[in-house]
């Protein structure tokens, strides 16, 4: 078996003949990458691990992300994992390898900022993020899925924030995250204890919008992708960022962001061919500027 290529290179080589413009799909690797219509697909590939987080992984994850975040081709990112795992959170094995000399305590902090870069990209990219969650999802793994703007899970999925079985306080947002959507008191219980939920416990607390059969997880996200992609990208970064901001700011400084957001995308071509589209009785052509 070849080598994988190090951690800090994306390779990215043309998908077949007659894909659209764009379409690119990374070779083998920790994260898989697929671009086709406006929807990039990025899959966690150690299914023999459940898709457990490696460095590897956060390297090429973030990478991947971040091109995601800048490249116009991209109006919706779906994360999903590969086999019958989402993803297991950190891979314990390499957590409890203590080989080579220690680390100081402020760079081992900031290694880890770097690496919970890709929760906040996830979270704030002007780009529609969706989490498939076709199997475990766990630790690390539901922080990236907290942090999606929709998550849909397969019927037989499972979701636990598990750092408390770890012994470890949290992270990549999952603090920050899962109060916001669960609420506080509901948050703390699911922190303190690590329940285990099914996927239709989870859609009960609001953690995942809906369930599929498993089969038919991908197929149903593709569709809602497929659906974002029609829609016009300033509208949806503005309305994501609208959301975000108000996670933030009081009434009156909201409303004054929400005004100048507002105002400069009126201005746009996109707007201009809705109202355009409207009149004609046709779908609108959107093209994001």
């Amino acid at each position: 078996m070849a080598p994988h290529a190090p951690a800090h290179l994306v390779t990215l080589v043309p998908a077949a003949a007659g894909a659209r413009r764009g379409r690119l799909r990374r070779m083998a690797d920790d994260v898989l990458y697929d671009l086709r219509d406006g929807v990039a697909t990025l899959t966690l590939n150690r299914p023999d691990r459940l898709n457990a987080q490696t460095t590897s992984m956060f390297e090429q994850a973030l990478e991947l992300l971040e091109h995601c975040a800048h490249d116009d081709a991209v109006r919706v990112v779906v994360l999903t994992g590969a086999g019958r795992g989402f993803c297991a959170g950190g891979d314990l094995s390499q957590m409890a390898d203590q080989s080579g000399p220690p680390k100081p305590l402020p760079t081992r902090v900031r290694e880890l900022r770097h690496l919970t870069h890709t929760s906040q990209l996830l979270h704030e990219m002007p780009k529609v993020t969706i989490a498939a969650i076709n199997g475990p999802c766990a630790g690390g793994g539901m922080s990236w899925a907290m942090a999606c703007d929709l998550r849909y899970a397969a019927r037989s999925a499972t979701l636990t924030t598990a750092f408390v079985h770890a012994a470890l306080s949290g992270d990549f947002g999952m603090t920050w995250f899962l109060p916001r959507v669960a609420g506080s008191a509901r948050a703390r219980e699911l922190l303190f204890f690590g329940d285990r939920l099914r996927a239709d416990e989870a859609a009960e607390l609001g953690l995942v919008n809906a369930v599929f059969d498993d089969d038919a997880l991908l197929d149903e996200v593709n569709r809602r992708a497929a659906e974002l992609v029609g829609r016009a990208p300033l509208a949806l970064a503005g309305l994501k960022a609208n959301v975000n901001d108000a996670e933030r700011l009081d009434l009156a400084h909201h409303l004054d962001v929400e005004s100048d957001r507002l105002v400069r995308i009126f201005g746009s071509r996109d707007t201009r061919e809705a109202a355009q589209a409207f009149f004609e009785k046709r779908p609108p052509r959107f093209t994001g500027r």
